[in-house]
């Protein structure tokens, strides 16, 4: 019986770490907000909306976006934010209203989706970087083209049209976080890139963690350079946003001092996901800026 019960002992630490190993990959399985090739292919063939999915090499990874709509007419180009994916816009890629303005493209960023998950790449520059090669390849035809992102990577379109402006026409800016320390840290943030929780933590979550610490260091880089942003932007942010600060809408209107046009909206009662909740308001923002853009 003490021999049995010594087994019993011994076994039940080994048990509980598999069963640990087990759930957390399970859990890293179902927080990944990504769809691969195939579902994605399943999802947007039941909206009736025929999909591209194209792969580019740099900066020593592959990366991944989708395309929908016209091959001529104007370009839409979507940034995510952290954690996400491309698909996160896919409710706007299969919208009829924006099909009709010609190319919609969706991006999944360096660390994230199928552009090497959990491989974090923190300077914005570099991402900025990451991302021209599809605007690159629109040449022309596909132009005006107006950028559309999301809370962090608000900062990457910021930063893509303070780089290339000759690539960019415009922005439309969603819950953005633009002004350095002007959003929530919470206090376990650190602690997640230490070896003893790091491993516990989802694939994706690991990326977002990267990058929400360097992100006041990197957003004190791109001080110097609003003044080459000359586009026109469209800001909308809740007013209730409890993530990314509203002050961040003081900050871009004392920074867009060369922008021709600064629309700043925020909405009442909402908080950071107005992505969701307000998808109508943010594409008739959109197909506003595509009409500006067209008539300068």
């Amino acid at each position: 019986m003490i021999r049995k019960i010594g087994r019993i002992t011994l076994r039940t630490p080994l048990v509980l770490l598999v069963l640990l190993i087990i759930t957390l990959l399970v859990f890293d399985r179902l927080v990944q907000f990504r769809m691969s090739d195939a579902e994605a292919k399943v999802w947007f063939e039941g909206k009736q909306v025929p999909l591209t999915i194209n792969y580019y090499h740099t900066h020593n990874r592959d990366i991944r976006y989708l395309a929908t709509g016209k091959d001529t007419g104007a370009t839409v180009l979507f940034i995510h934010g952290a954690p996400s994916s491309s698909t996160y816009y896919r409710e706007y890629l299969t919208d009829s209203l924006l099909l009709q303005q010609g190319r919609l493209i969706a991006v999944d960023r360096a660390g994230y989706g199928y552009s090497g998950l959990a491989k974090p790449i923190t300077s914005i520059q570099e991402q900025a970087a990451i991302i021209r090669p599809v605007l690159d390849s629109l040449q022309q035809l596909h132009h005006p083209v107006v950028v559309v992102a999301a809370s962090y990577g608000t900062a990457i379109a910021c930063r893509l049209t303070m780089d290339y402006p000759q690539l960019v026409d415009g922005l439309v800016l969603i819950a953005p976080a633009l002004a350095p320390g002007e959003e929530k840290t919470y206090w376990f943030t650190p602690m997640i890139e230490g070896w003893l929780f790091h491993w516990t933590v989802p694939r994706m979550l690991q990326t977002a963690n990267a990058e929400k610490i360097a992100h006041p260091h990197e957003l004190k880089k791109m001080l110097p350079l609003w003044k080459n942003i000359q586009v026109p932007v469209n800001y909308l942010q809740g007013a209730d946003d409890q993530l990314v600060y509203t002050t961040n809408a003081d900050f871009a209107r004392a920074q867009l001092v060369n922008s021709p046009h600064v629309d700043i909206q925020m909405l009442p009662g909402r908080g950071h996901l107005i992505a969701f909740l307000e998808k109508e308001r943010i594409r008739n923002s959109i197909l506003d800026m595509l009409q500006r853009v067209r008539n300068k």
